[in-house]
Formats: C-alpha cells, structure tokens, sequence
C-alpha cells in the first residue's frame, strides 16, 4: 500500500511537469511568445523536475518520461537564452543538457536538436576564446558528425580561420551561419575581432582615413565606424584623418631573442623526432 501511495504521488508529480511543459511549449512556439512568460514557465519547470526527482520510486533511476520531459525543458532554456540574451543562463542550461545528450544517449531517442545546440556551444566556447575547451567538446561527438553535420563543420570552421588569421573568411561565415541562433556569438566574436584589429590600426599607423579603417575593420557604413571610433577615442583632425598619438600604441617590446631561442629549441626537439 505504501509502495502504492509512492507511485501514485511521483505519477501525478510527472503529469503535473508535462502539464507545465506543455504550456512552455506552446507558448515558445507561438508566433508572439511572450519571453518573460517563458522565463516564469522555465523557473517552475526547473524546480518542479527538482522535485521530481526527489521522490522514492521503485528503482534508482529516472523514467525515460522524465528524462525526456527534462532535456526537452532544457533544450528550450537554452534557445530562450539566446533569445534573451542571456549568456550565464545559456552556459547553466547548457551544462545541464549535455548531461542528457551524453550520459543517457542509450535511453532516449536522439533529439533533432542535439547537434544544432552542441555546436552552438562550440561557437559560444570560440565567442570566449575558451579554446582548449572547444577541443575538449569536440573530442565528445561522432566523427561523422564532425566531418558531415552542417552545425559542427561551422564553428570548426571558424576555429581554423582564426588560426590562420583568416579575418575575412570569418566575417563571411556571419552571412551563412547554420541557424539564426548563431548569429548572438558570431556577433561576439566579429566584435572582438574588430577590437583587436582596431588595436593593431593604433600600432601600425600614424594616420588613417575614415575610408580605409572602415575597410580594415570590416564595416558596412560610417555609423558603425562612428561607434567603434567613440569607444577607441578616436578623433577626426581637420585633415578628416584619424590620428594615433604615441599614447595610444603599445610599448610592450616583442620578446625577439626569447621567441628565436623558443624556434631554436622546437627545431632541436623536431629533429630528435626524426
């Protein structure tokens, strides 16, 4: 009989959660989804299934119902996030998720949007230049997947331009990115791009024309210019040139003699391996 009551209390506990999720859901797909009334339904959700798996059952591990109903609220955290521009959110719904997607890959069917938010992460990873853990994730999916899946090959791509220093190719890839929810880290990471190019401009020249550092930089009109330049404190002389004063540039000397002694030992080293 208490067996019973236990079972009775954690059934009406789950249909309880799909209830609630069934609200999230229709309210994330409707075409006006309020985002406040999907953050309000997510909060319940997340203590609701914390709850849940609190209760005694018959056997220590969840119900396939469970855990669906739980990667399936996660998986709309995440996209809420990206929607809400919520990016501590999007790292905590993401962390929790991937539980699911690899620790019980043999209990559920493979969610269509497994790999769409797996590399999702990889370009968010990329966005923080978190770049060891990129490798880390990456070691994590299917080799076909690497090789085939349109939502992995994007962010590897990216991660290969930035090593080659392949700028152009990367603000390209803005314009064919896999799925709109991208476009949040890409935008990231083209910002942090241009900061850096922005800093080599104050090294490498002493003047400039509006012209060509909207060309250096990436930019389509001279509002996005203007911006960059009010947060660089860049100021237009009467000659309509930017000037770089030597207050502005690095004085850090390059390392010459630590670098070459550096090739000379990976040289040694390489020749050993031969």
């Amino acid at each position: 009989m208490i067996v019973f009551t236990v079972k009775g209390t954690k059934m009406s506990k789950i249909n309880e959660v799909a209830s609630l999720y069934k609200q999230l859901k229709s309210e994330w797909n409707s075409p006006s989804k309020n985002l406040s009334k999907c953050s309000k339904l997510l909060s319940d959700l997340k203590l609701e299934l914390t709850n849940l798996i609190f209760l005694p059952t018959s056997n220590a591990s969840a119900s396939k119902q469970e855990l669906l109903l739980a990667r399936d609220v996660l998986e709309i955290g995440v996209q809420w996030s990206i929607e809400a521009n919520n990016i501590p959110a999007f790292e905590r719904y993401m962390a929790q998720l991937k539980c699911y997607y690899f620790d019980y890959q043999n209990q559920l069917e493979e969610s269509s949007f497994k790999y769409q938010l797996l590399g999702l992460n990889l370009l968010f990873l990329l966005s923080q230049n978190r770049v060891a853990e990129f490798h880390t994730e990456l070691e994590l999916l299917p080799v076909d997947h690497i090789q085939n899946d349109v939502y992995i090959r994007h962010p590897l791509s990216i991660e290969q331009y930035l090593m080659e220093g392949s700028y152009n190719k990367i603000f390209l890839a803005k314009g064919n990115v896999p799925a709109k929810s991208y476009n949040l880290f890409m935008d990231i990471l083209l910002d942090t791009i241009r900061h850096e190019i922005a800093v080599c401009l104050e090294n490498a020249y002493e003047k400039i024309s509006p012209k060509d550092a909207a060309r250096m930089l990436y930019l389509q009109n001279e509002d996005q210019l203007k911006t960059i330049a009010a947060k660089k404190n860049w100021k237009l002389g009467k000659d309509n040139f930017f000037h770089f004063t030597p207050e502005m540039r690095c004085h850090e000397p390059i390392p010459s003699v630590e670098l070459a002694q550096q090739a000379v030992e990976y040289a040694k080293e390489l020749e050993m391996i031969v």
